[in-house]
């Protein structure tokens, strides 16, 4: 499916936001964070925690579990690596600029897989979250939280109408469940194993894939 955001702009809108990012999502998306982390930390291990951006998420996982934290905007990272110094995360492992289509890893290294708020703020989410199966472990788990665009009705209409602003603020609001269904089938190597709805409203999901 052809791009209808690009990196540069991705790059170039959270960098916009890093500094309010915090206080204008923090409380809103809260409930999805802690459960991905709920999640990761269940598993264990070392998590990959793709789109780590200031690092809100970072002092809530377990101190036991290790954390390898990317995210493509080098001034939300810039205000992860500070909150891990000033908390002393000595589980976080490293933070790095990086895209999450072309991830430096290599293949089965990660016992989870962590995207928050990720897949529709990339060019290629079937791209992306091919990558993110490559470097997770067989058996392992992909955790996602994301929006989840309506099907019919008037949440569709009123997410066709806010896309073009929405993407000049860095993603997509119309994201149906089909794209998922249908990239997992042809993928062929990861089962659903949950989606949970999410606050706001529902409109989100938790989503959690496990790798054969």
């Amino acid at each position: 499916m052809a791009a209808d955001i690009s990196r540069a702009g991705v790059e170039k809108a959270y960098g916009r936001w890093a500094p309010v990012y915090d206080l204008v999502f923090g409380k809103v998306f809260d409930a999805g964070r802690q459960s991905t982390i709920a999640e990761a930390d269940r598993i264990g291990g070392r998590i990959l925690d793709v789109g780590v951006g200031t690092g809100l998420s970072l002092s809530d996982y377990s101190r036991t579990t290790k954390i390898c934290g990317v995210d493509i905007s080098e001034p939300m990272l810039r205000k992860a690596q500070s909150r891990v110094r000033a908390l002393r995360l000595s589980n976080v492992e490293v933070l790095s600029v990086m895209d999450a289509k072309n991830l430096a890893f290599p293949a089965n290294f990660f016992d989870a897989v962590v995207a928050q708020y990720v897949i529709t703020a990339v060019p290629d989410p079937e791209g992306t979250l091919d990558e993110f199966v490559r470097v997770l472990k067989p058996g392992g788990e992909l955790i996602l939280v994301n929006h989840i665009g309506a099907e019919k009705g008037f949440r569709k209409l009123s997410e066709l109408a806010f896309a073009p602003l929405a993407r000049r603020l860095g993603w997509r609001p119309e994201f149906p469940w089909q794209r998922l269904v249908d990239w997992a089938a042809k993928h062929g190597g990861v089962t659903l194993a949950e989606r949970r709805p999410m606050p706001p409203m529902g409109h989100f999901s938790l989503i959690r894939y496990h790798k054969s």
